[in-house]
């Protein structure tokens, strides 16, 4: 969630939606190459571009709330557990390639949130007041989501809003105008 509002960059022109979709497959080894293409800094985000899926729903106090909650669900069902389940867990680590390596991609992505946190606290202004969650965003889950449910909303361009009010006025003289010839017209 914090990937897809931050990381569109102005300089580079590659996407980064492709890399998502990789990534729910290959894990964080799929985000890798966009790590070492991206360059900041990101573009202001337009005021139509939040109302649009995916931003509005990224960017939802809902959508950060069941994600802290499914993280704290996650780590209290995992402290729950008896010792039997983690000696299982711990031959399986040992034995599967594949629980080997998504433990590996969970590090990985658990190691890469302070930047994405740190990146979003400032394309949002708000790094002097946020700056205490930079330290718990490692902490899996619990750490983003809890920077997800307390960030301030995105900050939408003001030269976006200075052109769109711009605009209006054009398209509101343009209508009047119109009106007008349509009257004159008439008589």
């Amino acid at each position: 969630m914090l990937l897809l509002p931050t990381g569109r960059s102005s300089k580079s022109k590659i996407p980064v939606w492709p890399f998502l979709i990789l990534s729910c497959f290959g894990g964080a080894y799929a985000l890798l190459p966009y790590f070492v293409l991206w360059r900041p800094p990101p573009p202001p985000v337009e005021e139509l571009e939040l109302r649009r899926w995916p931003l509005n729903f990224l960017e939802s106090k809902l959508t950060a709330g069941i994600s802290l909650a499914a993280g704290l669900a996650i780590i209290i069902y995992a402290g729950l557990a008896n010792g039997d389940a983690w000696k299982e867990f711990y031959q399986y680590f040992r034995e599967s390639k594949f629980i080997h390596l998504t433990c590996i991609d969970f590090t990985l992505l658990s190691t890469f949130a302070p930047f994405w946190v740190y990146n979003d606290m400032t394309t949002r202004k708000w790094y002097d007041k946020g700056s205490w969650l930079l330290s718990l965003s490692p902490i899996p889950f619990l750490g983003p989501a809890l920077y997800l449910l307390l960030r301030p909303a995105t900050i939408i361009s003001a030269c976006f809003i200075e052109s769109n009010h711009i605009r209006r006025k054009i398209i509101h003289r343009s209508v009047s105008r119109f009106l007008i010839s349509i009257v004159q017209r008439r008589n």
